[in-house]
């Protein structure tokens, strides 16, 4: 929740309607209505980056809206980074990749459940996601790995930090120099249609029933892990789990789409987190165990590949005795995960000067674990095959400080949604377009499948983000 509380000026409360306006012009009574060509319902990192997309494509006459007091969403959570392929930055730092291998990796680990052209789309136009973002001055060169990829590709800030803290005051920034309007704490409730088009969305403005016509809406408005109810409809197995969402991520958009006719798919295909701190359910970055860290039991033993995707590594953790495992890892990854600090600044962090007096810090006996750190050492310094078969990642920890954070899994995304195609048209279930009604990020699904790789949702929310706001543009122009 602290993310929250540093994003509280990025509001843009600031900027006058561009769209016309009746019954005494914007918020003043009941019943009132404006007028623009777009409406944009989310401001996350979808829904910024379509707006900046559409009005750089010369669809000026655009707002976004935001139910919460704050923009960003759930990308302001975002920790790991996004994933890319054939980007320069790779290409700088010689990591060799495609995106057709990216596209493989990504239906892989979503068991081939994903939407191959979607899955496609997004990869093939990673690399140019991330120059557009360089453009707007947020630069992901710090290149790390995600359990599930056999490549470098999962892109982050310079400094190593989580990336939506980077992500979400740049592209408001982006959004400010542009004079796009935003109407904040302003909760979308029903889609308008005339006919079977959508033109528009009854909102609750200042507590005053509004309308906002448009001639397009896209649905930017995540997904629905704060809600407990909808989580336990489609996910009995899930009641009483903490969430790594933000609390405004309720699930409005699905309700909203489907009673407009469109159809939802992969409802049921809600993502844990293994790695989640549950005291104050926060996220541990996957960047962590991507640097090197390992995952071990109350024993103190490995028990898991920890690259491994994040649905396996989730079930093989609730094995374990009490159902969590401790995040272990040594100065070298402290110092490339400056997330870490944060956490410790938090107090989620036990330290100790030795694994010796690690061991006794969370309680874990210290022979046991100083074995299982010498064991997963033999896999870079003897070239040792790793018994859990990881490959990926392995650093050998150093001689000195140690590290551990206490994790276990928790509700983290919901990799279902609104069916859309490449062109993020909502379609209804026999495949069609419904008129007037885009959609992308988090509330659309068949992009991941049954499992999410960790970095996919930000090249997600970025790409098709970007792309609806061109498609709009485009189809209005």
């Amino acid at each position: 929740m602290g993310a929250l509380g540093v994003l509280g000026s990025f509001g843009l409360t600031g900027c006058a309607p561009s769209g016309d306006t009746a019954a005494g012009g914007s918020g003043a009574g009941e019943g009132t209505s404006e007028s623009y060509d777009a409406v944009i319902i989310g401001a996350g990192g979808a829904g910024l980056s379509a707006a900046i997309a559409a009005y750089d494509k010369g669809l000026t006459n655009i707002v976004i809206l935001e139910k919460m007091a704050v923009n960003g969403g759930n990308t302001n959570f975002s920790s790991s980074g996004m994933n890319a392929s054939e980007t320069k930055f790779q290409k700088e730092q010689g990591i060799e990749d495609s995106n057709d291998l990216f596209a493989q990796e990504t239906l892989d680990g979503g068991h081939n459940t994903g939407d191959p052209e979607l899955v496609q789309f997004m990869c093939d136009n990673s690399a140019g996601a991330i120059d557009w973002l360089d453009s707007l001055g947020i630069k992901l060169d710090n290149i790390t790995l995600t359990g599930g990829m056999s490549v470098k590709r999962c892109h982050r800030p310079t400094d190593g930090s989580a990336v939506g803290l980077t992500l979400v005051p740049g592209l408001v920034a982006a959004a400010e120099e542009r004079g796009i309007p935003t109407k904040m704490s302003c909760e979308a409730k029903e889609l308008v249609k005339d006919g079977d088009a959508v033109t528009g969305v009854k909102v609750d403005l200042d507590g005053k029933d509004t309308t906002i016509n448009a001639k397009a809406v896209i649905l930017a408005t995540g997904g629905l892990g704060a809600n407990a109810e909808m989580v336990t409809k489609y996910r009995p197995d899930l009641e009483g789990y903490v969430t790594t969402n933000q609390p405004g991520a309720t699930g409005d958009g699905y309700t909203m789409a489907e009673d407009a006719g469109a159809e939802l798919v992969q409802m049921e295909q809600i993502q844990i987190h293994p790695t989640v701190e549950q005291e104050t359910s926060t996220l541990i970055a996957e960047g962590v165990r991507g640097g090197g860290a390992i995952l071990v039991n109350s024993e103190g033993n490995r028990f898991f590949d920890e690259m491994s995707t994040r649905d396996k590594v989730s079930a093989a953790e609730l094995e374990q005795p009490g159902g969590f495992a401790w995040c272990v890892f040594d100065q070298q990854v402290y110092d490339a995960n400056t997330a870490i600090a944060k956490y410790e600044k938090s107090g989620l962090v036990q330290k100790g000067g030795s694994v010796a007096e690690l061991a006794e810090a969370i309680e874990v006996d210290a022979a046991a674990l100083q074995a299982t750190i010498d064991a997963y050492n033999a896999i870079t310094t003897d070239g040792a095959a790793d018994e859990f078969g990881r490959t990926e990642g392995c650093i050998a920890f150093a001689e000195g400080a140690m590290y551990a954070i206490k994790v276990a899994p928790g509700i983290h995304h919901e990799m279902g949604g609104v069916k859309i195609n490449e062109k993020c048209e909502a379609l209804d279930a026999s495949g069609n377009p419904i008129a007037g009604l885009y959609a992308a990020g988090e509330v659309t699904g068949g992009i991941h499948g049954d499992n999410r790789i960790g970095g996919n949702a930000v090249c997600d929310i970025i790409v098709f983000g970007k792309n609806v706001g061109e498609v709009v543009a485009d189809a209005l122009a």
